[in-house]
């Protein structure tokens, strides 16, 4: 695929989702790392009926620092794997105070020394939360999308994050991820991507192939 084309698909995305923004809804850094650690597997509307109640309660990170864990399990169960979550919470907060004067750091080597944060997780942070286009967040929408655009090949989050930033501009790096999982939600869905109404058939590899839309590859 050339830069043409992936400039291409970025501003008909920009056209179609000029208002994308992170979907996880938070005042803070704090709050965003939280939330991060809570939407792993499961969706953003489901994390942030939980935050809000959470942060409702607990308006600080040494709130979350000394919350009794057991109450915070039941707190979080509806996100999935609530036993490891809570626990992640609440050590991340005790070395944000222990070790980061109570802030959440902006760099990719402290963010992955907290329990719990990935790279994924990270490039959520840094980018939504302090405005760095580190990398590129690969969820399972950016995945599945970028396989069928073309734009990689790979399986692998970090092997497909590395393709994408090779032809992504990094001004877009941000943006791009929250493009694609709106995409992925609105019409290039899972089971039945709506291969006929997409505005970028004609430039997607999979639509193509079985000659949806007129190529431009």
């Amino acid at each position: 695929m050339t830069k043409s084309h992936v400039l291409t698909i970025i501003k008909r995305l920009r056209g179609e989702f000029p208002d994308a923004t992170c979907g996880l809804l938070h005042e803070n850094p704090w709050q965003l790392l939280i939330a991060t650690i809570l939407s792993a597997q499961c969706t953003d509307k489901r994390v942030n009926e939980v935050t809000k109640k959470l942060f409702a309660e607990r308006k600080s990170i040494a709130d979350f620092a000394n919350a009794d864990l057991g109450k915070l399990e039941q707190e979080v169960h509806s996100t999935g794997f609530y036993r490891n979550k809570a626990a992640n919470i609440k050590k991340c907060c005790i070395l944000l105070l222990k070790n980061f004067d109570g802030q959440v750091p902006n760099t990719m080597k402290k963010l992955t020394s907290l329990p719990g944060v990935g790279r994924k997780t990270a490039n959520v942070i840094l980018g939504n939360a302090f405005g760095l286009n580190v990398g590129i967040v690969v969820d399972t929408h950016v995945k599945r999308i970028s396989n069928l655009l073309g734009l990689t090949k790979e399986k692998n989050p970090v092997k497909i994050e590395r393709n994408l930033m090779e032809v992504i501009p990094r001004t877009e790096w941000i943006l791009f991820s929250h493009y694609l999982i709106l995409h992925g939600r609105k019409t290039c869905i899972a089971r039945r991507p709506n291969c006929p109404e997409c505005l970028l058939a004609d430039l997607c590899l999979y639509a193509c192939s079985i000659n949806i839309g007129r190529s431009q590859l």
